[in-house]
């Protein structure tokens, strides 16, 4: 890649090659540090979007009936390449999307164990057997790959979601079209490039750059089968109802507004950390981020104050700089939009402690950056509270006890993650009994399943009833087939109108 004052181009990658199409529209690709224009991309046209999905489609029938060994040694193959360009693929990272190094080393780790489940799909795939469910008859059945699926991906993790979704895909047999976000694009083009090199046939997995264009082609493209979508609940409301509405397989994951609850007995010194490190980092800009933090009256104030202190010894620079807790945010337009949920809740009441607005950093001053925000004494009623701000704004909201945490917590539209921390395994059961939250962590604040594990919140943080990767990701990439079968026996059973049994 080039350097940071070159503008450089992000073209599609289909059929095993790069491409821009003809006549390309593009968008421009910001390095958020310095609030300059780094790249552009293609944006497709439907043409494009059409020319991902036929190489996808014809690439299907060969791949589908390559032997399962093959397809895992290509993932092994992908996971050493993978390993070998860490560091280059969290440069890429943190140059589009602003986060630090670290943190987008962190986001690629997670992202590369679902390479390593991927790479035992010949054990996932195993289906079951059943002998002599009637006399001379076995039932068993297989899971089978279903045909061209896509994945619609975030500007926050440009690696790690693509990551939870094409490896195992194409590992059970399917091919894949990658709409990666236009804002941070240039990973999605980098993991495609590598998949080739590890052996991957073309047209198995395509990159194809763009916006609402190629994401609708997508939607209603009758030869794609399943898509896989992570982003804000307005957009993935859209991509479930027109997808399954033209016979689509989806999952759809959408926003998130994660509560930490801190009892009583917390250890406070771990709640604050775990607070700070969950809400500022990556900006924010985390649907596994918590963004509320739900303190019980008796230990706020003295919380409050660790808050404090904590908060104010963030180092908040660009990504690539050396020990930097926080970058900036990923646009200006994303930037006005945090700064304007601060305006929000100052005017209704909500007491701002620390307030981000205005920060300038040294050597970055153009950068998009938003400072560590902190508000406290917020009520439900407010839209800092209800509204998923996704950008460095923590907002403690206090209640009496654990029931009222609860009640709280379910009463939320969204119900992706939440965590809560105490020293009572009572207190902790309960609250893990009684919230109505897809991931919960104990004194754990951004509760992500491992690989082997699947991800998915509840209410109007996941449309679908499939959540994503590990196991269910293994269903919902594939399908069942059933075989019932009886083969010639010495003595035929004879004509019998009655149902078989």
């Amino acid at each position: 890649m080039s350097d940071s004052h070159t503008v450089y181009d992000i073209p599609h990658f289909i059929d095993g090659h790069r491409s821009t199409g003809e006549n390309p529209r593009w968008a421009e690709v910001y390095n958020p540090a310095e609030g300059t224009v780094a790249g552009r991309v293609a944006l497709a046209s439907q043409v494009e979007a059409e020319a991902a999905i036929l190489a996808a489609h014809q690439a299907f029938r060969q791949w589908s009936e390559t032997p399962i060994l093959t397809r895992a040694r290509l993932m092994f193959r992908f996971r050493e390449l993978l390993d070998q360009h860490r560091t280059e693929l969290a440069r890429i990272v943190t140059r589009e999307h602003g986060k630090v190094l670290s943190d987008a080393a962190g986001s690629i780790q997670r992202g590369f164990e679902n390479v390593e489940y991927a790479c035992g799909i010949a054990e996932l795939l195993k289906g079951d057997y059943s002998p002599q469910v009637a006399t001379g008859v076995d039932s068993y059945s297989m899971r089978l790959p279903l045909g061209v699926c896509a994945g619609i991906t975030p500007f926050n993790f440009p690696v790690m979601v693509p990551l939870w979704m094409f490896p195992l895909a194409i590992a059970c047999g399917n091919t894949f079209v990658l709409k990666p976000s236009e804002k941070d694009p240039s990973a999605a083009l980098f993991l495609a490039e590598l998949l080739h090199e590890a052996g991957a046939p073309p047209g198995v997995l395509n990159v194809l750059q763009g916006d609402r264009v190629a994401v609708d082609t997508l939607l209603t493209d009758p030869r794609v089968a399943a898509v896989s979508f992570v982003g804000s609940t307005p957009v993935a409301e859209h991509v479930y109802h027109t997808g399954t509405r033209h016979g689509k397989r989806v999952q759809a994951l959408g926003g998130a507004k994660n509560h930490l609850v801190v009892l009583a007995d917390a250890d406070l010194d771990q709640a604050a950390d775990a607070l700070v490190n969950a809400a500022y980092g990556s900006a924010g800009e985390r649907c596994m981020a918590i963004s509320v933090g739900v303190v019980v009256d008796a230990i706020a104030e003295e919380l409050v104050a660790k808050l404090k202190t904590r908060i104010g010894q963030l180092k908040i620079a660009a990504g690539t700089v050396a020990h930097a807790d926080m970058g900036p945010l990923i646009t200006r337009e994303h930037q006005a939009k945090v700064m304007a949920y601060i305006d929000v809740g100052a005017r209704e009441g909500a007491q701002l402690v620390i307030d981000g607005r205005g920060l300038k950093v040294a050597g970055a001053t153009t950068g998009f950056f938003v400072g560590p925000t902190l508000f406290d004494h917020a009520s439900p009623t407010m839209r800092i509270y209800r509204e998923e701000i996704f950008g460095p704004v923590l907002t403690l909201i206090r209640v009496a006890d654990l029931d009222a945490a609860i009640t709280l917590v379910n009463a939320h539209e969204y119900g992706n993650g939440c965590a809560v921390f105490t020293r009572e395994g009572g207190a902790a059961r309960e609250f893990c009994r009684r919230a109505e939250i897809g991931m919960i962590g104990i004194n754990v604040p951004i509760p992500v399943p491992m690989a082997f594990h699947s991800f998915g919140g509840w209410k109007r943080s996941l449309f679908g009833d499939t959540a994503i990767y590990g196991p269910e990701g293994v269903h919902f990439y594939t399908r069942l087939k059933t075989v019932t079968a009886r083969w010639p026996l010495d003595t035929r059973p004879g004509v019998n109108l009655n149902f078989p049994s």
